[in-house]
């Protein structure tokens, strides 16, 4: 269980603290009472602990703010909400219900399976005997997607790792000054390549690499490592410490390098 859903008082006080970072510096003790569902006194006196801890400054009558601390503090605790909100939607709730897979051989109803993850993809194969195992909820044909529930076991899956390559903006010389060679043999060795920037697109194409993607590079480098897969992302300088905030905040392993 996350920090901030411990207990009641932790829960409310992560509430708070967000309500203050959304109104401030004009902070109504009211609104927030009515919106968090406690009494004026209540937010009063949450808020006074909040100050002394150092999450929250006071500016004036009724007047605060949100301190650098208290920003990190509420990032890490949403991270770790987000994180529990995964689990439960993906591990807990995904157990009970349907899933399609990847028929990896002809398969009845009914029939029990080993479950895999291949390529960023669920696959299903005839008998129970790996690690992961559900039933079939319909017929496919092999190469075909067939329905999986009755999940049991834990997928054996290693997380994938994502490499950043940097293009310099227009103005620094963009797809003209990067190492065509080099972004075509470091995307050549990765299993995705997501492109972020104008620059980078072109960059690419001037490589002869075709990107899988040229928008929200960032989260679909995240969804793809996280199922196994290694991902290249060529970004225009100006967008890379977005995609790495992204990665660091999805504990995704990655490295950054110059694409000149």
């Amino acid at each position: 269980m996350v920090d901030v859903l411990d207990n009641k008082r932790s829960a409310t006080r992560f509430r708070v603290l967000v309500e203050i970072a959304e109104r401030q510096p004009a902070v109504s003790q009211g609104e927030i009472a009515e919106e968090v569902g406690v009494t004026s006194q209540a937010i009063s006196e949450y808020i006074r602990g909040l100050v002394d801890d150092g999450l929250v400054e006071k500016e004036g009558r009724s007047r605060y703010r949100v301190t650098k601390e208290g920003v990190d503090w509420l990032l890490t605790a949403a991270a770790d909400v987000r994180h529990f909100a995964d689990h439960v939607t993906e591990d807990v709730l995904g157990a009970m219900g349907e899933d399609a897979a990847i028929a990896g051989a002809d398969l009845p109803e009914g029939a029990d399976v080993s479950l895999s993850v291949v390529d960023g993809l669920l696959r299903a194969e005839p008998g129970a005997d790996g690690p992961a195992t559900g039933v079939t909820t319909t017929a496919a044909e092999a190469g075909t997607d067939v329905g999986v529930t009755g999940f049991e076991g834990v997928i054996d899956l290693e997380p994938g790792t994502v490499t950043v390559w940097q293009v310099p903006a227009v103005r620094d010389g963009g797809s003209r000054a990067v190492d065509r060679e080099r972004i075509a043999d470091g995307c050549g060795s990765v299993d995705l390549v997501a492109a972020a920037g104008v620059e980078a697109v072109v960059a690419l194409r001037r490589a002869g690499v075709d990107p899988a993607v040229t928008v929200a590079a960032d989260d679909v480098a995240v969804a793809a490592a996280e199922r196994g897969l290694d991902v290249g992302v060529v970004a225009t300088t100006g967008v890379v410490g977005r995609i790495t905030d992204t990665l660091r905040d999805a504990d995704v392993a990655y490295e950054v390098l110059e694409g000149r």
